[in-house]
């Protein structure tokens, strides 16, 4: 038993009367250094402030890199619709003048360059084709090419097999062979040194084809003879324009070779030999 003498109550330092410690307060001549907003000391307000111009540089040089790509994106575009303006500039008279070309070549007796004129200096740029029987244009492929759809529902509806999944499926089987007939003209092009021309101007050139494979498909309901006459006179009909258009497009255009050259002849021929089995083919419903 321990033994306390009265009066008197044990307490030790630091501790108060309820048995806890109690906290000690500040000692004379020491100060807290001062917290500013937020808990943060001026190393780091400093460092974030480094951090954010550097940010915001990075932003404002990459923004302004991305606009001058978008502008240029954008005039290049422009540029663009404008040439392809240039491949529908037609008229009726040129879209009747240019059918009797395709189809009758061999009663074209006028010559087969195109009107060039000279603007800005050294610039050379050709005539539209309303103004040039020789222009290249788009009008016409892509109505002969509607046409050619029209004409295979038609064909396929008289059979009673018409329905969507056929009707798709030529609709591809015409993109592919108009897309094969485009590289192989670039491809010769190319090889036989004129490989600058227009992707414009060979698309309207091997979309021609479509033409003449329309009246094949409108023959093609009559007799199976009639057809195959049809087929052939459009077909050498077709060889007959673009063989004569590749030589002004290679002695009159490009200027890069000898007129004597024997490849470019079988290079000719290869592509006027390709039309018939486009031709062929696409006939096949």
């Amino acid at each position: 038993m321990s033994y306390y003498p009265p009066g008197n109550t044990w307490q030790t330092p630091g501790m108060g009367p309820g048995g806890g410690y109690e906290e000690f307060g500040a000692q004379p001549g020491m100060q807290r250094p001062a917290a500013g907003p937020s808990g943060s000391s001026p190393f780091n307000n400093m460092f974030s402030g480094a951090t954010s111009a550097m940010a915001q540089h990075g932003l404002a040089a990459y923004g302004g890199k991305f606009l001058g790509s978008g502008r240029e994106y954008v005039q290049s575009n422009i540029s663009k619709l404008g040439n392809m303006h240039y491949y529908f500039q037609v008229n009726s008279q040129y879209v009747k003048n240019k059918l009797k070309i395709l189809l009758f070549p061999f009663l074209h007796k006028g010559h087969w360059t195109r009107i060039a004129e000279q603007v800005g200096g050294d610039k050379l740029t050709y005539k539209p084709p309303n103004e040039d029987i020789n222009a290249p244009d788009l009008y016409l492929p892509f109505m002969a090419f509607g046409t050619y759809m029209i004409l295979c529902g038609i064909f396929l509806g008289m059979k009673g097999q018409f329905g969507p999944e056929v009707l798709s499926s030529r609709c591809t089987r015409g993109l592919v062979a108009w897309g094969a007939q485009i590289l192989l003209m670039r491809s010769i092009l190319y090889t036989l040194g004129s490989g600058n021309s227009p992707l414009l101007d060979i698309t309207a050139y091997t979309g021609y084809s479509f033409v003449g494979v329309s009246i094949n498909i409108l023959a093609r309901m009559g007799s199976l003879w009639v057809y195959y006459g049809v087929l052939a006179w459009t077909t050498i009909s077709l060889d007959v324009f673009l063989v004569r258009t590749l030589k002004r497009i290679l002695f009159a255009e490009a200027r890069s070779y000898d007129r004597d050259s024997s490849r470019h002849h079988y290079m000719l021929l290869l592509i006027a030999l390709f039309q018939f089995p486009v031709a062929i083919g696409l006939g096949l419903l």
